[in-house]
C-alpha cells in the first residue's frame, strides 16, 4: 500500500521514548531523515506527543510518535507522563533512547517494565556514540542521532520486529467465492460524507476485488429493485447498520446479512466480546450511564449516529431514561467504572493494539464491551441473523 492509500489504523505504529535530553527527537529525525521533531538542548523541548504518518524504507506505511521525556516534572510534567502512557495503548514497536554518557536511568528501568507488561516489542537504542565511542550493547543498539551511525541498523532492527504485513486477517474476502455478488447497502443521508465514501465501505469494496467476488454499492432506496432485477441471489448483504431496520425487511432470509461495522470488529479482532456486550442493554436501568465512543473525530451532524441515532434507539429500546456520555479519537476515558456498558465503533482509524487494548481496559473494570453494528442488529433482533456469515464464531456462540 502507498503512503497515501494507508489508513492509520492499518499502519505500524512506532513509538519513541525515554528520558528528557536523551535526544529522542534527534533520533526520530535521523530515523526518518526528516524534521518531524524540534529539537533543542533546553529538557522537556518536546511537551505533547508528535505523530508523523510516513513511508518508510524498509518498513512500508507507519505511524512515527515521539513523546515527551517519561522523567518530566511538575503539574505539567505528570500530565506529560500520562499523554506518553497513554500513548503505549497504540505502540506496535517501542525504540527506548537512553544518554548513551549516562546509561539507563529509573525512568528506563520503568518504561522496559511497562513496555513487558503491554507485551510491546522494545529495542534499546544508546545514544550519543559519537561521544561515547562505544561501538556495541549486550542489550541493544549504540546510535548516534548527530553522526546517524548505525540509524540504518536501527532501521532493519525495527522492521524485523513488525509482523508480517499478510496476518491472515480479512474483512470480508474469506466470506464469498470468486465469481460471487455482494451487494453493500449504504444510506446517502446528512452525516454521508460528500464526494467520497468512508473508510470501513472502502476497505470492504478492495477486500471483495481481491477475493474475486463483485461488489455493487446501492443507497437503501434502491436496494429492493436492485435484488429484483439482479435475477439471482447475492452471496452476502452488507448494511451500514444504521439501516439495518429498513434492509432486515428487504433481504430475503436465506439471504446473509451483515454489516460493515460487525465485519470491522471481527477485523479488529473484537466481535465475540461485542456479541457477548450487547446483552447487557437488556439490563440497563433509569440513570445508568452508557459511553458511547468513536475512534475518528469528525464534525457532528444534526442525525449523528453517536451523539443522536443510538442514544435515542437505546431509549426506545430499553424504555429508560439512560445517561448517554461519549469520547472520540484518542480520548477514551481512564476509568469506566462509572459506566454500565461501552458501545463502541468499529475502530477503522485505530489500529489492532489500540483496540484490543480498549476491549481488555472494559473487561479488566468489569464493564460490557459491544460496537455499534452489534448493538445495533442486537435491539432489531436479528443478531443471530448477522452472525450466520461467521460459522466458526457460531461455534463459540
Amino acid at each position: 500500500m502507498s503512503l497515501n492509500s494507508t489508513p492509520s489504523g492499518e499502519r505500524v505504529h512506532i513509538g519513541f521514548f525515554g528520558r528528557r535530553n536523551a535526544g529522542k527527537s534527534s533520533v526520530v529525525n535521523a530515523f526518518t531523515n526528516q524534521q518531524i521533531s524540534v529539537v533543542s538542548d533546553v529538557k522537556g523541548t518536546t511537551t505533547d506527543p508528535v505523530t508523523k504518518a510516513m513511508e518508510l524504507l524498509p518498513l512500508g506505511p507507519v505511524m512515527i510518535i515521539d513523546t515527551p521525556g517519561f522523567d518530566d516534572e511538575g503539574s505539567l510534567g505528570a500530565e506529560r507522563v500520562k499523554r506518553t502512557k497513554q500513548v503505549l495503548n497504540r505502540v506496535d514497536i517501542a525504540v527506548l533512547v537512553v544518554d548513551g554518557t549516562v546509561g539507563k536511568t529509573a525512568a528506563d528501568h520503568e518504561l522496559i517494565a511497562i513496555f513487558e507488561q503491554k507485551k510491546i516489542p522494545c529495542l534499546v537504542a544508546y545514544n550519543k556514540s559519537d561521544l561515547t565511542g562505544q561501538k556495541e550493547y549486550a542489550d541493544g543498539l549504540a546510535v548516534s542521532a548527530l553522526t546517524k551511525e548505525n540509524i540504518d541498523s536501527l532501521k532493519e532492527t525495527v522492521a524485523r520486529l513488525v509482523k508480517s504485513e499478510d496476518d491472515g486477517r480479512k474483512i470480508c474476502a474469506d466470506l464469498v467465492e470468486t465469481g460471487d455478488i455482494a451487494v453493500l447497502v449504504v444510506p446517502i443521508d446528512k452525516a454521508a460524507p460528500k464526494g467520497r465514501l468512508i473508510l470501513p465501505q472502502q476497505q470492504t469494496i478492495r477486500d471483495l476485488l481481491d477475493a474475486g467476488a463483485a461488489a455493487l454499492v446501492v443507497r437503501d432506496t434502491e436496494l429492493a429493485d436492485l435484488l429484483v432485477s439482479l435475477g439471482k441471489k447475492p452471496s452476502v448483504v452488507i448494511t451500514d447498520s444504521q439501516a439495518f431496520a429498513k434492509v432486515k425487511d428487504i433481504v430475503p432470509d436465506d439471504v446473509r446479512l451483515t454489516s460493515f461495522s460487525i465485519l470491522m470488529a471481527r477485523y479488529k479482532g473484537f466481535l465475540e466480546t461485542a456479541v457477548a456486550g450487547a446483552a447487557a442493554i437488556e439490563r440497563l436501568q433509569d440513570g445508568d450511564r452508557v459511553l458511547i465512543s468513536e475512534g475518528c473525530t469528525h464534525h457532528r451532524q444534526c442525525d449523528d449516529i453517536g451523539t443522536v441515532k443510538l442514544p435515542n434507539w437505546l431509549r426506545k429500546y430499553t424504555g429508560k431514561d439512560i445517561v448517554i456520555e461519549t469520547s472520540s479519537g484518542k480520548g477514551f476515558p481512564e476509568d469506566l467504572s462509572p459506566y454500565k456498558l461501552v458501545i463502541h465503533c468499529g475502530g477503522c482509524m485505530l489500529n489492532e493494539r489500540e483496540m484490543r487494548y480498549r476491549r481488555q481496559f472494559a473487561e479488566d473494570s468489569g464493564v460490557p464491551f459491544t460496537n455499534y453494528g452489534t448493538a445495533i442488529a442486537y435491539m432489531n433482533g436479528i443478531l443471530k441473523r448477522t452472525l450466520s456469515v461467521f460459522p466458526n464464531l457460531q461455534k463459540t456462540l
